[in-house]
This record gives structure tokens, sequence and C-alpha cells, in this order.
């Protein structure tokens, strides 16, 4: 399980959304138990957060980046910045639902995310 969690470099962040007591919730939360000390150990600097609240279905979210632009652009010459630099600027961010999965679902699902997969 280890290698799964070897996240990319590009990954700068993880976040899990789950409610801390709903049913919908139960396999992430059971994922979350068994899997956040591996991530954690293989990837010491790199945040993974987790948000629980009443009601809210399980989701995770990766954010990348942020990626070198595209084209060059100086803050010197007051150029402003197309809209493709500005995305490669602040890099980007996926997600992925964990309503309905099982565990083994949830980690497959956040393997791909972690690898850059998705």
């Amino acid at each position: 399980m280890s290698s799964k969690y070897a996240f990319t470099k590009a990954l700068k962040e993880v976040r899990f959304l789950f409610c801390h007591s709903g049913e919908g919730s139960a396999a992430t939360r059971t994922f979350l138990t068994r899997a956040y000390p591996t991530m954690k150990k293989n990837n010491p600097y790199t945040p993974i957060l987790l948000r629980e609240a009443a009601g809210t279905l399980p989701k995770v979210y990766a954010r990348y980046g942020p990626f070198p632009p595209t084209t060059p652009s100086s803050s010197h010459s007051g150029n402003i910045l197309t809209n493709s630099s500005r995305l490669a600027e602040f890099g980007k961010e996926t997600s992925k639902s964990l309503e309905g999965l099982t565990d083994k679902q949830i980690e497959e699902a956040v393997t791909q995310l972690v690898k850059g997969d998705a």
C-alpha cells in the first residue's frame, strides 16, 4: 500500500470532506482510519486535510501546481497575464465523489488522484 501513496511532486494538497456520523461516509471514515498514517508517513510535507461536517457527502479533492506559465510574461513590463498563464500560475484542482463507494474503491480513486492520473 505504501507505493500507492507516494504522491506526485506536483500534488500540493489532498482534502477529504465527509460526515462524521452519517452512514454515507462510513467507508470514507474506514479508509482514512486505515490509510491516513501510511499516506502521511510517505508524504510528510504534503497537507492531508480532513473536513468533517454534518450532512456532508464524501468527496476528495487534489490540488496540483502551480505550474510554470505557458507563455512568457513580465510583471515589470505591465503586461496583463492571459487566462491560460493565469491558470498555470494557480495550478489546478480535481475532485472525485466518494459517495456509495466501498473502502477498496475509495483507495483506487484516491490512488489515481495522488498519482495525477485523474
